[in-house]
């Protein structure tokens, strides 16, 4: 029974310092993406879409920012950065997608499209210029600033993983 228990003693020692060694290198995310990099700048998205939403550029850049700065040991500066990310909103959009046999619309969908500039200063073969889309849709029974806000929210969240994992997960 003794030996049991400092068996299993043993094996969370063990398992405490490799885990303890593997944060302290700085190189791991807390989503395991190898990061070698130590900063990162996130420029201003701004809206360049046909339809603006004011608070779309700020809280998209927010929201950026976080999703780097919490899942990442990555300090967030504003010049001489490692990774750099910049881009545009480019579509704001809501559409039509199911029409009834009244021909009126059931279903509607919000779409965001961002097109990103990611450089990794540490290996230029990382670096991208691509665009990202989401949509989701929405009864077309409400109105449109009832649901807005919880759209935009579900669609950032989507777009600033998908940016994440392109530019540090390598998915």
């Amino acid at each position: 029974m003794i030996l049991k228990i400092k068996q299993n003693t043993t094996i969370v020692l063990i398992f405490t310092i490799v885990m303890l060694t593997m944060q302290s290198c700085g190189i791991y995310s807390f989503t395991g993406a190898p990061i070698t990099a130590k900063t990162i700048s996130i420029d201003y998205i701004p809206n360049k879409a046909s339809i603006i939403n004011p608070a779309l550029s700020p809280d998209f850049t927010n929201a950026l920012r976080d999703k780097f700065v919490n899942q990442t040991k990555l300090d967030l500066v504003e010049q001489n950065a490692e990774l750099k990310i910049s881009g545009t909103i480019l579509q704001y959009r809501t559409a039509s997608i199911a029409i009834q046999g009244n021909e009126e619309a059931a279903l509607n969908k919000l779409t965001i499209t961002v097109k990103i500039k990611f450089v990794n200063t540490l290996n230029e073969e990382e670096s991208f210029n691509q665009s990202f889309t989401s949509f989701e849709q929405y009864d077309a029974s409400k109105n449109f600033s009832s649901v807005e806000d919880q759209l935009v929210e579900i669609l950032m969240a989507r777009l600033t993983q998908d940016i994440f994992n392109k530019a540090l997960v390598n998915w």
